[in-house]
């Protein structure tokens, strides 16, 4: 779940944040609302390769209720971005797009009440520049990040894979069957010394869509968050 920015956590646990609308995770801005068609034909090459491998989506395909030719569209749309780091505005527009696209197929319409948000998702895309890291050099980025989510005990958990290792945990508290109350714990610096998380370590998550496969969040400071599932056994300490 994407939680918000929060600042002033650690910088050298920053990147940790929960995607929980997340609030350990996120703030510049909105891209909630960025909708508009987009006619600029200054389309960079990045742009060209993945529109043109999606473009054989006809737009009425868009008005039925299976989600998978929109996931796929999204799929394509993201893989050359480097999880967001490699994206410009431009390139978070569009995925925006399609993110809303997918968001009104949405199959899960309560999702805190669903066992498919239980388990360990993989971050695959993010406009979360403190997640990123993108003011580091590319060797001292995190590769892999994930978060786990287990709705039974309320709890999430937010970890970076090389070269840091670190993690957060986090209490959730439901506001309605798709947004979460995030209060953060606990970071821990390379998964092992434990540091209690500062009382303003606060945010919200709003799960937007959701199905085995795929999840997309909305964090509190307007990031987006699109997830895929890795492992869903996993559960989250207590």
């Amino acid at each position: 779940m994407a939680l918000s920015s929060l600042s002033p956590a650690p910088t050298h646990v920053a990147s940790t944040k929960l995607y929980l609308s997340y609030s350990t995770s996120f703030s510049f801005p909105s891209i909630l609302n960025l909708h508009p068609h987009n006619n600029n034909t200054n389309i960079s090459p990045l742009n060209k390769k993945w529109q043109t491998n999606v473009s054989f989506f006809p737009a009425f395909f868009n008005k039925t209720k299976d989600p998978t030719p929109i996931k796929q569209e999204l799929l394509q749309a993201i893989a050359p971005l480097d999880r967001g780091a490699d994206a410009t505005p431009q390139d978070q527009q569009i995925i925006d797009q399609i993110a809303c696209r997918l968001e009104a197929c949405n199959p899960t319409k309560e999702p805190l009440n669903s066992s498919l948000l239980n388990g360990k998702w993989e971050l695959i895309y993010t406009t979360s520049k403190s997640i990123l890291q993108i003011q580091r050099p590319k060797i001292l980025r995190s590769r892999l990040n994930y978060q786990a989510i287990n709705v039974d005990t309320l709890r999430a958990q937010n970890m970076e894979g090389w070269p840091f290792f670190n993690q957060v945990t986090a209490d959730l508290t439901p506001l309605n069957a798709q947004k979460v109350a995030v209060k953060f714990d606990y970071f821990k610096i390379a998964g092992l010394i434990p540091i209690k998380a500062p009382g303003r370590a606060r945010g919200e998550l709003e799960i937007t869509y959701l199905d085995e496969e795929l999840r997309v969040s909305r964090g509190d400071l307007g990031n987006l968050f699109i997830l895929k599932m890795v492992d869903p056994s996993y559960k989250v300490p207590t």
